[in-house]
């Protein structure tokens, strides 16, 4: 099952550049990969794809993150692309968009190293499917040297985002009310630390708010505990409230 929160994560910084001749199927899956990926950059024939290609190499020193291409197309095919692009970046990421009548290719394109194929028309299942795939791979391959957490776990399936700054229990993000927010931000900010209540009052009650007083964090933490049952935070009893982190 896609975790729809991670493929945000996962897509989020990355670069895509898609090459499509047809206008009509260019504009459908432009649109779909619009709302998986912020940069999405389209090329309406492999001559000029090469070409931005290696243009944003030149500009940014980098590689696009994602390359998807159809197999027939004027002036460079998507295998002779697929060809000059592994020549520059031998572990580029491509996804090929074929019809069924061109499965014949696939042979030599897995040949280049290249397994990832999508067959028209597009199946929504199957394309996001892979894109999770590969992104979670790009992402995870990006991030193997860090030491800087991503998330800090809370619970069973329940885990506060850093990147994102949200509560996501059993793979879905719990709403919550700027107040909400804003105290377990704090008590997460320091590891297991225990925060007094006017520590907590100072910093999310502004001074020109009446309601900065101690009954309304604890109202506010008894809705936070009813909304997630699995979050502890606890009563320091007489000074204040902690989340205890592993």
């Amino acid at each position: 099952m896609i975790d729809y929160i991670y493929l945000e994560k996962y897509c989020k910084n990355l670069k895509v550049l898609y090459v499509e001749d047809d206008k009509y199927s260019a504009k459908k899956v432009k649109e779909l990969l619009d709302e998986i990926f912020p940069n999405v950059v389209l090329a309406k024939n492999g001559d000029e794809a090469l070409k931005l290609f290696l243009d944003y190499k030149r500009d940014t020193d980098c590689f696009y993150d994602l390359v998807i291409t159809d197999i027939k197309m004027p002036k460079l095919d998507g295998i002779s692309l697929s060809k000059k692009i592994l020549e520059q970046n031998k572990k580029q990421e491509i996804i090929i968009i074929s019809a069924h009548s061109e499965t014949n290719y696939f042979l030599e394109l897995i040949n280049l190293g290249i397994s990832n194929f999508i067959l028209k028309p597009i199946d929504y299942n199957d394309f996001i499917n892979m894109v999770y795939k590969i992104t979670k791979s790009i992402y995870e391959s990006k991030n193997i040297n860090s030491t800087k957490p991503t998330s800090i776990k809370l619970g069973e399936d329940l885990y506060w985002d850093l990147q994102f700054k949200v509560l996501v229990n059993n793979h879905k993000e719990v709403k919550l009310t700027k107040k909400e927010f804003l105290l377990i931000n704090l008590l997460l900010s320091v590891k297991n630390k225990t925060f007094s209540n006017e520590e907590i009052l100072n910093k999310i009650w502004l001074d020109n708010e009446t309601t900065s007083n101690v009954t309304n964090l604890k109202n506010t933490i008894s809705r936070l505990r009813k909304k997630v049952i699995s979050l502890n935070i606890e009563n320091i009893y007489g000074f204040g409230y902690k989340i205890t982190q592993d």
